[in-house]
């Protein structure tokens, strides 16, 4: 990579703090939309089988415009790339609770999810850049940094809910103060760009075999997230049947403990490796599943759903990591990962939402349940394996991860 020559301890400390600030803004642009969910629900008059319909085009939308992320790069460079990217993604906020009915929904939720994929792109690629130039691991935090935003956001839509605020209002302000937060944050990053000779990335290159098994344990961590994120809210007012305010309350249980998981995260698996961690993350992860189909009051479902982000905080950073180490294209073999990870995001949603159209969200929190103790069976894939010796950074180009 090309770009920046004054790239100092001080100047990388602020780029680190640049690059966390963006992943801050990107989450909360996730919690801001997710605790207003069952306010679109309502007014787009849907039910929990085409809500899960809409709730599944924005890992759509995400899947097919990832890949264009890499050749924005490649063009613009890192940071004019990110800047750009970052405001479309922030922008679009505006546009989920605007939509009157299925169609139109599920139309913005696909633009709302092609801008969340590729600027999750740019910003995890540029993280991954960051953390080769200073030499230490960093991406765990940055994860956390993201799961911070995510309750910021959510935290705001709580209070937005319980005042009873129509949330097309709270979508255009929380946007106009996101898009200006994100253009400052994008300021301080590292601006690089690829070399002159450097060829433009490939549009889609299918996952190593390495890389299949990791990706299912990153399957079954992203589908609770997305299940919990999505419908927490929703779950907690038809099945507890609890006011709009405290159901919002649950998507911020949930963001508090990933956030706190991941912040915390380097440490936990430099002390105990990746295998003992998400097996206990797993074992924390399935407790909590069990306690929200069995709760028969709010608090304990708040709870449940703050086990279920506590238990699968870490693992996504975890398969990252392992898919770098599986083989002598580490690129290649995190883009697999990721796409098999956006895949259960497009997935869970919709799946949650089928299941309990024809049963139960109770059920569907079963499939959840199990789900996360697969995680306690399969840990094992994450071993530790040594570098390999042609092993080198990541190129910007190339997608170096997604979100939680």
């Amino acid at each position: 990579m090309t770009g920046e020559t004054d790239l100092g301890p001080a100047r990388l400390r602020r780029a680190r703090i640049a690059i966390a600030a963006v992943f801050c803004t990107h989450g909360a642009v996730t919690g801001s939309f997710a605790t207003r969910i069952p306010w679109i629900q309502e007014h787009a008059q849907l039910g929990a089988g085409t809500l899960g319909l809409a709730l599944a085009f924005p890992a759509l939308g995400a899947a097919v415009a990832m890949p264009l992320a890499g050749r924005i790069n490649h063009r613009f460079g890192a940071r004019a790339a990110l800047r750009g990217l970052l405001s479309l993604w922030t922008l679009s906020l505006i546009l989920p609770s605007l939509a009157p009915n299925l169609a139109v929904l599920c139309f913005v939720l696909f633009v709302y999810g092609a801008t969340a994929g590729m600027s999750d792109v740019a910003m995890n690629a540029l993280g991954v850049e960051t953390e080769n130039r200073l030499g230490r691991s960093i991406m765990s935090s940055l994860h956390g940094m993201w799961s911070v935003g995510a309750l910021l956001g959510s935290a705001a839509g709580t209070v937005a809910a319980h005042a009873g605020a129509d949330a097309r209002l709270h979508h255009l302000v929380a946007a106009l103060a996101l898009t200006a937060a994100g253009l400052i944050a994008v300021r301080g990053v590292l601006d690089l760009r690829s070399a002159a000779e450097a060829e433009a990335p490939p549009h889609f290159a299918l996952p190593p075999r390495s890389a299949l098994l990791i990706g299912a344990i990153g399957f079954c961590a992203v589908f609770a997230e997305g299940a919990s994120l999505d419908w927490s809210a929703v779950y907690l007012r038809d099945v507890l049947d609890t006011d709009a305010g405290l159901a919002a309350a649950s998507t911020t249980a949930f963001a508090l403990t990933m956030a706190v998981a991941r912040l915390a995260g380097d440490r936990v698996v430099d002390r105990f490796g990746p295998v003992r961690t998400v097996r206990a993350g797993g074992v924390v992860a399935t407790a909590g599943g069990l306690l929200v189909v069995t709760a028969h009051h709010p608090a304990a479902a708040l709870a449940g759903f703050g086990l279920i982000g506590l238990g699968i905080a870490v693992v996504v950073p975890l398969a990252f990591a392992a898919a770098a180490r599986s083989g002598p294209a580490p690129a290649q073999a995190i883009a697999g990962v990721a796409t098999i990870t956006y895949t259960s995001g497009l997935i869970a949603p919709s799946a949650i939402g089928a299941v309990a159209d024809a049963t139960s969200l109770v059920v569907s929190f079963g499939l959840v349940t199990l789900l996360a103790f697969a995680l306690v069976a399969g840990a094992a894939v994450l071993r530790q394996r040594p570098a390999a010796a042609d092993s080198r950074p990541a190129d910007l180009d190339e997608p170096a991860g997604i979100r939680p």
